[in-house]
């Protein structure tokens, strides 16, 4: 399997995940979890909707010639969005001092599609 398509499919797996996680936690945890924790886990499900979007586009263009962005969005996307997952269902705060972690990752990931770009000789 080529480089690209593994990340195709990367990509849709975290949108088919973003989507099951999303659903869950309107139909299943309204319920179940405090107004607040129910922010903290919709925060989780924007930010990996989000970077998924941006996973998907990165790898449908060949206009990067880097995955490092992907990697760290990937990295972002376990760390930030599924540590608020684990936290807000759980309340163990040990799960909510790796979302930093993850916010970290995302800011790599778009320094790097900065730097790629400034690098890239571009033809008007």
């Amino acid at each position: 399997m080529n480089d690209r398509k593994l990340w195709i499919i990367i990509s849709a797996v975290s949108g088919f995940t973003a989507v099951t996680i999303g659903a869950f936690g309107a139909h299943g945890l309204k319920e179940k979890l405090s107004p607040e924790m129910l922010e903290i886990y919709k925060t989780g499900v924007l930010y990996q909707f989000v970077h998924t979007i941006v996973l998907l586009v990165l790898s449908l263009t060949n206009f990067l010639k880097t995955k490092i962005p992907s990697v760290f969005f990937l990295l972002g996307i376990i760390f930030f969005s599924f540590s608020l997952y684990i936290y807000s269902t759980s309340g163990t705060k040990f799960f909510a001092m790796i979302t930093p972690v993850g916010g970290v990752c995302f800011l790599i990931g778009w320094l790097w599609i900065i730097i790629a770009v400034i690098r890239t000789k571009m033809e008007n």
